[in-house]
């Protein structure tokens, strides 16, 4: 299943968002696609303030401080 992170350099919140993920991937066969928002103006503006961005089958899932139980519960929904 294709994860598309939005994340940017130099990032905390999105290091430990990513941890989150490489949990979660143990569980579920995730392939996580890292894009960083800096290398698209639409997407800086898009996801300035929001990130990180975990979209999975291009819905925006959960943003800022990741919760492992909400993207587990969709993931389980699919």
């Amino acid at each position: 299943m294709k994860v598309t992170y939005y994340t940017k350099e130099n990032c905390s919140l999105c290091e430990k968002g990513l941890l989150v993920l490489e949990a979660i991937k143990k569980d579920f066969p995730l392939e996580i696609e890292l894009v960083d928002i800096y290398k698209d103006d639409a997407l800086l503006e898009k996801y300035q303030i929001m990130i990180p961005v975990v979209e999975i089958n291009g819905e925006e899932v959960d943003f800022g401080i990741l919760s492992e139980a909400k993207i587990r519960s969709y993931l389980k929904s699919l």
